[in-house]
């Protein structure tokens, strides 16, 4: 018979017969939840499925038929005798073997002396032993009738159990069963049927809290087929496994990648890759030299190389097309879907590495906390794309002991790129990030990723791939650039044009405030910052109603002071209309797609304007246009067509607007724009729309409506323009003729001390 022991650790229940020292089974109640003991009771589960019992039904008394049939068969004989309970055990159930029959009898008949003892009388006993008789036949028969060697039995009990039932437990685990009774409840609900709690053994929780609502074995069993949807989902397993750094002796990278794959292992069905980022550089005067001499090293030696230099282009809406999918409304029915566009005929061990790649992939995000299917299903989507897109230039005709290589110059900036260069580290592929500036940060995490940090830092955009258009720096060029990060590093001080990623947020300012803060620099304003590489631009957006005290000629005085040279005045609304001419109108349908703006569609086109602006200018200006359009901001968007009228009017400003925004530096003075609307004429739908766009971009914009009159607000589905109400509305006033005022001119001691 077996004795019962406390667990040194959770191990100890997952120990074979032979494992354990004497007869040793474990009895112990789980009554408290922790993220660990939700792991092992995961575990447990899936022991007990293979090996013993799962079961949540509640032991209740037998019921009248159950009590029938067991008079029928056994009468109504009872003794307190180790004869008569092998015959019983024996007549009761002869399809359990002899030897498991005698421990049965053995633990029944220890159990009921123990009663006995403890002053329980001759029916008490009786009725002990008749539900023992019943719960062995009706509950237990597969349990204790069953072959195990020299595994032993699991049961795993969730709910309440009386206290002859914990008996019953006590039982089955004498005679050499685990027995785990899980009570979700709590431990409170536990001692209604063991005060003392003396029955069965406490299971150690660290940091107990009670359990989730709905926690149970129906959880336990989804997760168990899940996992098994999730392994059918691997097969067929490939053949080999990666090998990922473990096999590099000194940590030079670059030597390691042009080690022939022959010279890294031997050990059979391995393939031995590295994956790592290098960042900053050792010597800037080399550097590039010895980036141009490994790609040339890698393609002589005939591997097939993918170089990517900057980004990682996203995936354009025809590349995510092609990806068969529906929106699946789990996990695993979002990797059965996806994964099934891993399909390379001709190349079986291909395919399946890339599928458990993909798979153990998703699942792992899977886990993260707060991250929504719908997110994962759309970045497993790109990643997909991705695979498509460079399939041939890194797996086409790659044959074992063959790798390929990856180098990527810049460092991922998006989840999407880590995500890829995470999966392609999973493969045959050698996978080189270069973070060569420091400035730069990547934002890649991964537990098989080797980071060699060096101490200089290297502007660089592209990987020098030819070397007729190698560029070499100078150490007098480098020594400008240090001193350079030097003085502009700190965020107090910045080069022109420096930043090229901005948000804006619009100040909410008292009406006198906005004069002092009109012609100051973004910098000195409240609210400014530069976040890593983003600028957070405090600008202006209101509205002046009414004159002050009726007063005109201080009022348009106080309009005329406005009149920077980096402010355009409009004096007449409204400025565009439906029917100024824009060529963008008849294609701007082509630049949207599934109510998202496609930046690529827009800068191939031969209708595009802004292809003379500078390169970063560009880019961030569309941006803008996606926000404006997927924000919804301009009233009637995806309802009416107006998001059409939206791209159309932002792909369509003015040139003068053009050369302001094409100037404008982030950490500078900012463009601005102020309406005048005097009468009853108020601004037009395109006219909000440019409105909205430059303040988007960092315009201040400042509309003086003496009437007082709505004339911008309604085309906005939120309020977006504070609005200042300084006195007297007027009507009809003519607008005088408004120039600059005049700068004086200061005395020399007015500029010392100014």
């Amino acid at each position: 018979m077996f004795r019962h022991a406390d667990l040194t650790g959770p191990e100890d229940l997952f120990a074979e017969r032979n494992q354990r020292r004497d007869a040793i089974a474990y009895y112990y109640r789980v009554t408290a939840y922790s993220p660990e003991t939700a792991l092992f009771l995961e575990r447990y589960c899936r022991a007990a499925r293979s090996c013993g019992l799962i079961t949540d039904s509640p032991l209740d008394n037998p019921n009248p038929s159950n009590l029938e049939y067991y008079q029928e068969i056994m009468g109504s004989a009872f003794e307190l005798d180790a004869g008569f309970l092998n015959r019983s055990l024996r007549k009761w159930m002869p399809r359990v073997e002899e030897g498991r029959l005698r421990a049965l009898a053995e633990a029944m008949l220890d159990i009921l002396t123990e009663l006995k003892n403890a002053g329980k009388n001759n029916n008490v006993l009786r009725n002990v032993y008749v539900k023992f008789m019943c719960w062995l036949y009706y509950r237990f028969e597969q349990l204790v009738n069953r072959q195990y060697g020299e595994r032993i039995p699991k049961l795993l009990m969730c709910g309440r159990v009386s206290a002859h039932g914990l008996l019953m437990l006590e039982l089955l685990s004498r005679t050499g069963c685990d027995v785990l009774l899980l009570v979700t409840e709590g431990e409170a609900e536990y001692r209604r049927s063991d005060p003392q709690g003396t029955l069965c053994r406490l299971f150690p929780v660290n940091n107990p809290t009670p359990f989730p609502p709905g926690y149970g074995l129906k959880t336990l069993r989804q997760k168990l087929r899940a996992e098994e949807e999730r392994q059918r989902l691997y097969e067929p397993l490939p053949q080999r496994t990666g090998c990922v750094n473990a096999w590099m002796q000194d940590g030079n990278v670059l030597h390691a990648l042009l080690t022939p794959p022959e010279k890294r292992g031997t050990e059979p069905g391995r393939y031995y890759t590295c994956f790592a980022r290098l960042v900053g550089v050792e010597d800037k005067l080399s550097y590039q030299r010895e980036l141009y001499e490994l790609q040339r090293d890698i393609k002589k030696a005939g591997r097939k190389l993918l170089i990517l230099s900057g980004e990682i282009p996203a995936p354009t809406y025809d590349e995510i097309a092609l990806i068969r999918r529906t929106g699946a409304q789990s996990l695993e029915q979002i990797a059965a879907e996806l994964s099934a566009n891993l399909s390379f005929p001709g190349e079986p061990e291909l395919q399946s590495l890339m599928r458990k790649s993909f798979l153990d992939l998703l699942f792992e995000e899977g886990r993260k906390e707060n991250l929504r299917l719908t997110v994962l299903f759309n970045r497993a989507t790109k990643l997909l794309c991705l695979i498509r897109r460079y399939r041939k230039q890194l797996f086409e005709g790659l044959r074992y002991p063959q790798l390929a290589c990856f180098l990527y110059l810049g460092g991922c900036k998006t989840e999407e790129e880590a995500l890829f260069c995470r999966f392609l580290s999973r493969l045959p592929v050698d996978v080189l990030i270069l973070t060569p500036d420091l400035s730069k940060a990547c934002c890649l995490r991964d537990p098989l990723l080797l980071e060699i940090k060096q101490p200089n830092s290297l502007a660089l955009e592209r990987f020098p791939e030819d070397e007729n258009g190698l560029r070499l720096a100078t150490t007098a060029y480098n020594a400008e650039r240090d001193l350079d990060s030097l003085m502009y590093g700190d965020g107090s001080l910045f080069r022109n044009q420096q930043y090229s990623r901005a948000k804006t947020i619009v100040l909410q300012t008292t009406y006198e405030e906005i004069a002092v803060l009109w012609d100051q620099e973004l910098k000195y304003r409240p609210n400014f910052g530069v976040d890593e590489e983003t600028v957070r631009l405090p600008v202006i957006f209101a509205k002046a109603s009414g004159v002050k005290d009726g007063a005109v000629q201080p009022y348009w005085d106080g309009i005329r002071a406005l009149l920077t040279p980096e402010t355009l005045l409009i004096r007449s609304v409204p400025r565009v209309t439906r029917q100024t001419e824009n060529p963008i109108k008849a294609v701007a349908h082509t630049f949207l797609r599934n109510g998202r703006v496609n930046k690529h569609e827009i800068k191939k086109s031969k209708h595009y304007p802004y292809g003379l602006l500078r390169e970063p200018m560009q880019e961030y200006m569309l941006d803008k246009l996606a926000l404006l359009v997927e924000s919804g901001l301009i009233r009637g968007t995806f309802e009416n067509g107006t998001e059409y009228t939206i791209v159309s009017t932002v792909l369509n400003l003015e040139k003068d607007v053009m050369r302001m925004i094409q100037r404008f530096d982030f950490t500078k003075k900012n463009p601005k724009l102020i309406y005048l609307v005097p009468g009853e004429q108020i601004l037009s739908q395109e006219d909000a729309i440019c409105a909205a766009f430059l303040n988007l971009l960092g315009f201040d914009i400042l509309i003086f409506a003496p009437t007082g009159y709505q004339c911008v607000e309604q085309y906005y589905t939120k309020p977006l323009v504070e609005e200042h109400q300084l006195g007297e509305y007027l009507y009809d006033l003519e607008t005088p003729e408004l120039s600059p005022a005049p700068v004086k001119k200061q005395s020399f001691f007015q500029k010392l001390f100014s």
